[in-house]
């Protein structure tokens, strides 16, 4: 009986990796339609009154204005294109920071790609489990994926507020204008709420999140051009 469980679960745990390696390998070139958090957030919606509706516009990265792609690079993952999906140092300062600190709040270290591979594929929270998924999850899409594409996934999946999902969403909605024409202000204050979209508002911006604006408009034009790491990164390789 015992032995016939274990197989059950092999079985399992074979299937969902072929899945999973199906699922990483179809969105190097589509859409991404709907993401693991989406379907969070629907979930949780059902328990909690009042009406929900998650708004999602997929563009391709040559749509999406320059600014924001800076931004978001800026504020979340300034090695991004260096890295090959952990930051290790930021890990260890990251750990040093919590481990000294009586403070509740916690300092993550989570690159670009590990927020990619969480949105996309797996759920928001603090478990091993899901830490372990993303780990995985992340190794697959920086190998079948790339830079550019993993950014272009993340700013159109990445949540910006309550049901707004993604960059040309989250411009309509809060600015009335496609993602393509956001300016820099406009791309740095949507980057700035990024840490927390539920807590932070674009609409509503508090001290702190004007404060955290600031910081990424005066970093953006230290940091090299997005586009320019790119095309560099495409003429190292082979």
């Amino acid at each position: 009986m015992l032995r016939r469980f274990f197989q059950i679960i092999l079985q399992v745990v074979r299937w969902l990796t072929v899945v999973a390696l199906s699922a990483v390998l179809l969105f190097a070139y589509v859409p991404v339609p709907y993401t693991g958090v989406m379907l969070q957030r629907q979930l949780e919606a059902f328990s909690s009154p009042g009406s929900y509706h998650a708004k999602h516009d997929w563009v391709p990265i040559e749509q999406i204005s320059l600014h924001m792609q800076q931004a978001v690079v800026t504020s979340e993952d300034q090695r991004f294109i260096q890295h090959v999906g952990f930051d290790f140092d930021a890990i260890k300062k990251a750990w040093s920071f919590n481990q000294k600190t009586k403070s509740k709040r916690v300092r993550g270290a989570s690159t670009i790609s590990q927020q990619t591979a969480k949105n996309v594929f797996l759920w928001t929270g603090r478990s091993w489990l899901r830490k372990g998924l993303e780990s995985g999850f992340t190794l697959l899409i920086e190998g079948a994926w790339g830079k550019q594409r993993i950014l272009e996934v993340y700013l159109n999946s990445i949540e910006f507020g309550d049901g707004i999902f993604g960059v040309e969403a989250a411009a309509q909605h809060f600015f009335g204008i496609p993602a393509a024409k956001l300016n820099k202000q406009q791309a740095a204050l949507l980057a700035a709420v990024l840490p927390n979209p539920h807590r932070f508002r674009v609409d509503a911006p508090s001290a702190y999140v004007k404060k955290r604006q600031a910081w990424i408009l005066r970093y953006m034009s230290k940091l090299v051009p997005i586009d320019d790491q790119l095309d560099d990164l495409e003429d190292e390789e082979p």
